[in-house]
C-alpha cells in the first residue's frame, strides 16, 4: 500500500468509489459557490464588454472630435482662440427653462439646448420620425425628449413655448451622444436651433448657460498631441475640453467603479457560499471518520486518506465552477437590460473568455481553499477510531496548519479585494470589514444559542422545547444559517433602509409649510408682478432673496496669473474662474451657523473692507482663512472684502444657501435677480401657479420639489435594481447554503427521528417539531439580518446624512415573516423523507 503514495491512478480510483454513494451530497457541497461564481463571471463579462463597446463607440458618445466647454460667454482673446481650433465645427448653449405645453397646459423645468451646425459628427440625435433630427435644426421646431412627451401626452405636430418662442414639435427625442435615461429622468432635454434663442428673451442678466463647442477633424488628425500643445491656452482662457481619448477614459473609469462594486458584491455572495462549503465538508469529514479509520486499519496513510478526500472536493468543486461559469455567461447577456439606463450607449454582449478563465481560476481555488481547513484534520485520524464513538472524535484539534490555511483564506480575500480596487488601504478596510460582519454575525448566533440554552423555557411544551432545543444540538445549522441568510437580508434591508432615509428627507422638506416651490431668474423689475401672481394664487412667499453674480480678482493680493505654473500655489486657479452669485442680508438664517469669526450684518462705511461670511466647507477646500483679503468684481465695480466668519450650511434643507454672504449697505444698487420660495398646498394650485407664472414671465425658472421627490424616487429604484439583482445572489446562495446544510446532516436527523419513533413520538409530533426547528432558525436569522440592517442604517442617518431614522415597520415585518416562512419550508421539503424511516433503522449502520 505504500507504493501507492503518490500513484495518482489509485488515489482517483478511491475517491471515485467513495463517492458513489455521497455524490448527490458532494454535490450539494459545491452548488453553494455556483451563484457566487456564476456573479463573478457575468460581472466581469460585463466590465470587459463595456470596455469593448467603449472603446468602439467613444465617439459617439461625445459626438465629435473635440468639445471644449465654459460656463461664461467666450469672447475677446478667448473667441478667437476658439475660432483657430478648426472650421468643421458646432456651437451648443444650455440652460435650464420652463417648457409650456400649450396643448395640455403643463409646464416643466428642463434643460434646454439650442444648436447650430451638423453635431452630432458621430453617431446621431435619435428621434422619432428619424427624419425630425435633421429638418428640425431648418424651422422653427424642437426635439422634445421622450420622457417629457409621456408625461405631458403630447404628440408630434403640438407646440411647445419657450420664452417668447412657440415652437412646433418636430420629433420625439429618444436619444442624444453621452445621454443616460437617469439624466433624461432628471433633466429631460428639448434641442432648439440656435437662430431662434435670442428671440426667446431668457438670455437675461443672471442667466447661467453652458457654452460648447463641437469640432471635427481630419481622420488622420493627431488630435490628443494637439490639445496637449494648446493646454496652457485652455488654462489661460478658462476652457474645459474633451477628446474622444479623454472621453473613453472618463467613461471607462466610471464603469470600471461600478463594476468593481459589483464584483465586491457579488464576491460577498461566494464568500457565503464559501462558508457553505467549509460548514458541509466540515461535517462530511465528521460523517467519514469510521470509513477513514478502517481504510487506515487497512494500510491507508494518513497523507492518501487526506489525498482521496481532497480529489473528491477538487473534482465536485471543478464541476460546480464550470456550471457557474456556464450560468454566468448566461447571466451576462441580460445585464444590458438592468443597466441599460445607466447607460450612455447601447450595450452588445459576446463571451468573455478572460472572464470564463477568471471564473475557472477563482471556483477551483477558493473551493479547495475553504474546503482545506475540516480536510487536514484527516491527517489526525487513528486505526483506533474505529474503536471509539464518534462524539470522542468528532472534534479533532487544530493544528498549526489549519491557522496557517486560515491565514491563506484571509490574504486570499485581501488579494482578491486589492485587484479590485487598485490600493491596499481600500483592500484593507474591505477585507476588515467583511471579516468584522462574519465574526459579529457568527457572535450574534453563538450568544442566540448561549441565551436559549440559558435561559431555555422548561415550561413550553414537549414540542416546542425539543424544537428549541435543536438550535444547539449537534450538527446544528444555526450559525451557518444565521451568517449566510442573515447576512443576505441585511443587504436587502439596508438598501431599502437608506433608499427610504434619502426619500424622507426629501419629504420632511416639503411637508407641512416648509417651502416646496423654488422661483429663481425673477428680474428686479418682475419681482412686485410675481408677488401679485402669488397672493391671487393665494400662494404664500416664504423667502425673497436677491442674488448678485460677481467674479474674484484677487486673494490676499495676488491674482489668478500669480498661480499660473505654481504647483505649490495654496489657491487653485479654479477659485478665480467661477462665477460667485452671493446674497446680502443683516443676519444668519435657521440653516446656517456661525463656527469661527464673528457674523457682521450691517456694513460700516467708514471701514475700509467689507465684511463676508464665507461656507466652511468651500473655505477648507480653497484654503482660505479668517481674515483673508479677497477682491470681488461687480459688473466693473471692485469690492474689497475680508473674510470675518465661516459658517456651517445645510444643505439639505429647501432654502437658498450661498457660498458667500454680504452684509446689508454694500449690493443693494448692485445689479440683481431674485430667488423665491414658496408653499404651494396640492398639485392642482401648483399646477395652476405655474401656468400663470410661466404665461406672464417665462424666463422664471420653477423648481417643484414634489416633481423632485418623483424623479428621485424613480432614480433609486433603478439604481437599487441594480444592486438588487447582485444582492438577491447573497441571499439565493444563503438559501442553497441552507438547503446544502440541512441535505448533509439527514443521517444525523434521521437517527435523532427514528429514535424519537421508537420512544412512541407520532409522525404529526415530528412533523411539528421539524417545524418549529426551522422557524425559530428561519426567525434568528431574519432577526439578526433586520437587526444588523437597523444598526447600519441608523449609523449611516446620523453620521453621513444626518438625518432622522425611522424605518417603516410593515416592511420589515413583512421581510422578517418570508424569511422565516421560507426557511420553515425549504427545511420540512428537505425533511420530507425522514417521516417515512422505520424504527428498525436505528438498529442499523449507515457509512
Amino acid at each position: 500500500m505504500n507504493s501507492n503514495t503518490f500513484n495518482l491512478s489509485w488515489l482517483l480510483q478511491m475517491a471515485w468509489r467513495d463517492s458513489r454513494r455521497n455524490r448527490a451530497r458532494l454535490a450539494l457541497f459545491i452548488s453553494s459557490i455556483i451563484l457566487g461564481i456564476a456573479a463573478l463571471v457575468a460581472i466581469y463579462s460585463l466590465g470587459d464588454n463595456l470596455r469593448d463597446n467603449i472603446d468602439n463607440q467613444a465617439a459617439t458618445l461625445i459626438g465629435a472630435d473635440l468639445s471644449i466647454y465654459s460656463g461664461k460667454k467666450i469672447e475677446g482673446k478667448a473667441l478667437a482662440f476658439v475660432d483657430s481650433l478648426g472650421k468643421v465645427r458646432s456651437e451648443e448653449r444650455a440652460f435650464a427653462s420652463m417648457v409650456y405645453f400649450n396643448k395640455g397646459g403643463g409646464s416643466r423645468l428642463t434643460q434646454v439646448k439650442a444648436l447650430s451646425g451638423d453635431f452630432p459628427y458621430y453617431g446621431k440625435l435619435e428621434t422619432i420620425p428619424v427624419s425630425a433630427e435633421k429638418t428640425f435644426r431648418n424651422r422653427q421646431e424642437a426635439l422634445v425628449d421622450q420622457t417629457l412627451m409621456l408625461q405631458y401626452r403630447a404628440q408630434v405636430g403640438d407646440s411647445i413655448r419657450i420664452g417668447e418662442v412657440t415652437f412646433a414639435i418636430a420629433g420625439v427625442l429618444e436619444k442624444a451622444p453621452g445621454a443616460t435615461g437617469v439624466t433624461a429622468s432628471v433633466a429631460p432635454v428639448v434641442y432648439i436651433p440656435m437662430r431662434f434663442l435670442d428671440q426667446t428673451g431668457l438670455m437675461q442678466k443672471g442667466s447661467r448657460v453652458g457654452y460648447r463647442y463641437y469640432f471635427k477633424y481630419p481622420a488622420k488628425t493627431d488630435v490628443e498631441k494637439m490639445v496637449n500643445t494648446l493646454e496652457p491656452k485652455f488654462e489661460k482662457y478658462d476652457l474645459d475640453f474633451n477628446t474622444v481619448q479623454s472621453q473613453k477614459e472618463d467613461t471607462g473609469r466610471s464603469f470600471r467603479d461600478l463594476t468593481r462594486f459589483l464584483s465586491l458584491v457579488g464576491f460577498v455572495a461566494l464568500l457565503l457560499g464559501c462558508i457553505g462549503v467549509a460548514s458541509a465538508i466540515h461535517i462530511y469529514v465528521r460523517e467519514k471518520l469510521n470509513s477513514i479509520a478502517i481504510l487506515r486499519c487497512l494500510g491507508v496513510k494518513a497523507s492518501q486518506a487526506f489525498l482521496i478526500y481532497l480529489i473528491q472536493i477538487a473534482g465536485i468543486g471543478l464541476i460546480g465552477t464550470v456550471l457557474g461559469t456556464i450560468l454566468g455567461t448566461v447571466i451576462q447577456q441580460f445585464l444590458p437590460v438592468v443597466l441599460k439606463d445607466l447607460l450612455p450607449f447601447d450595450l452588445t454582449t459576446d463571451i468573455s473568455w478572460p472572464a470564463i478563465g477568471q471564473g475557472l481560476a477563482i471556483g477551483v481555488l477558493i473551493s479547495i481553499l475553504f474546503a482545506l481547513p475540516p480536510l487536514v484534520s484527516i491527517r489526525k485520524v487513528s486505526p483506533l477510531n474505529v474503536l471509539r464513538s464518534a462524539s470522542d472524535a468528532s472534534h479533532p484539534e487544530r493544528d498549526a496548519v489549519s491557522w496557517a490555511l486560515y491565514g491563506l483564506i484571509v490574504l486570499f480575500i485581501f488579494g482578491f479585494s486589492f485587484l479590485q480596487m487598485q490600493t491596499w488601504v481600500q483592500a484593507l478596510v474591505f477585507t476588515a470589514s467583511i471579516l468584522a460582519s462574519f465574526l459579529i454575525l457568527f457572535g450574534i448566533a453563538s450568544l442566540l444559542m448561549w441565551l436559549v440554552r440559558k435561559f431555555f423555557p422548561t415550561s413550553w411544551s414537549y414540542l416546542w422545547r425539543q424544537g428549541l432545543a435543536n438550535l444547539y444540538r449537534p450538527n446544528n445549522q444555526t450559525t451557518i444559517l444565521i451568517v449566510s441568510v442573515g447576512l443576505g437580508t441585511s443587504l436587502i434591508c439596508t438598501l431599502f433602509f437608506i433608499q427610504t432615509i434619502l426619500l424622507t428627507r426629501v419629504k420632511l422638506s416639503s411637508s407641512g409649510n416648509q417651502p416646496n416651490m423654488v422661483l429663481f431668474d425673477i428680474q428686479s423689475h418682475q419681482k412686485d408682478g410675481v408677488l401679485a401672481i402669488a397672493k391671487a394664487q393665494h400662494v404664500p412667499i416664504n423667502q425673497s432673496v436677491p442674488i448678485v453674480n460677481m467674479r474674484l480678482e484677487e486673494v490676499n493680493g495676488k491674482t489668478a496669473a500669480d498661480f499660473e505654473g505654481d504647483t505649490t500655489a495654496e489657491q487653485s486657479r479654479r477659485i478665480f474662474g467661477r462665477e460667485y452669485r452671493v446674497t446680502f442680508r443683516d443676519s444668519t438664517t435657521s440653516s446656517e451657523k456661525i463656527t469661527k469669526g464673528k457674523w457682521q450684518g450691517k456694513y460700516d462705511k467708514s471701514s475700509e473692507l467689507i465684511p463676508i461670511s464665507v461656507e466652511g466647507g468651500f473655505a477648507e477646500r480653497s484654503r482660505l482663512e479668517l481674515g483673508d483679503t479677497l477682491v470681488f468684481n461687480v459688473q466693473g465695480t471692485i469690492m474689497p472684502t475680508v473674510i470675518a466668519s465661516f459658517r456651517e450650511v445645510n444643505w439639505s434643507e429647501v432654502r437658498t444657501n450661498f457660498l458667500v454672504v454680504f452684509p446689508t449697505g454694500v449690493l443693494e444698487d448692485a445689479p440683481q435677480f431674485h430667488a423665491m420660495l414658496t408653499h404651494v398646498p396640492n398639485p392642482t394650485v401648483s399646477a395652476r401657479f405655474q401656468q400663470a407664472l410661466v404665461r406672464q414671465y417665462p424666463n422664471i425658472s420653477i423648481i417643484d420639489l414634489a416633481l423632485v421627490l418623483r424623479v428621485l424616487d424613480d432614480i433609486f429604484k433603478k439604481i437599487g435594481f441594480v444592486i438588487r439583482f447582485m444582492a438577491g445572489f447573497s441571499i439565493l446562495t444563503g438559501l442553497i447554503v441552507l438547503i446544502a446544510s440541512v441535505m448533509i446532516s439527514k443521517y444525523q436527523r434521521i437517527q435523532e427521528s427514528v429514535l424519537l419513533r421508537t420512544l412512541g413520538a407520532s409522525r404529526r409530533q415530528i412533523f411539528v417539531i421539524t417545524s418549529l426547528e426551522y422557524f425559530f432558525l428561519g426567525a434568528l436569522a431574519a432577526f439578526t439580518g433586520i437587526l444588523i440592517a437597523l444598526v447600519g442604517s441608523f449609523c449611516l442617518a446620523k453620521f453621513n446624512f444626518e438625518s432622522e431614522f425611522k424605518p417603516e415597520l410593515g416592511p420589515v415585518v413583512l421581510i422578517f415573516l418570508f424569511v422565516s416562512l421560507l426557511t420553515v419550508i425549504i427545511g420540512l421539503l428537505n425533511s420530507r423523507g425522514i417521516l417515512s424511516r422505520p424504527p428498525l433503522e436505528v438498529l442499523r449502520q449507515d457509512v
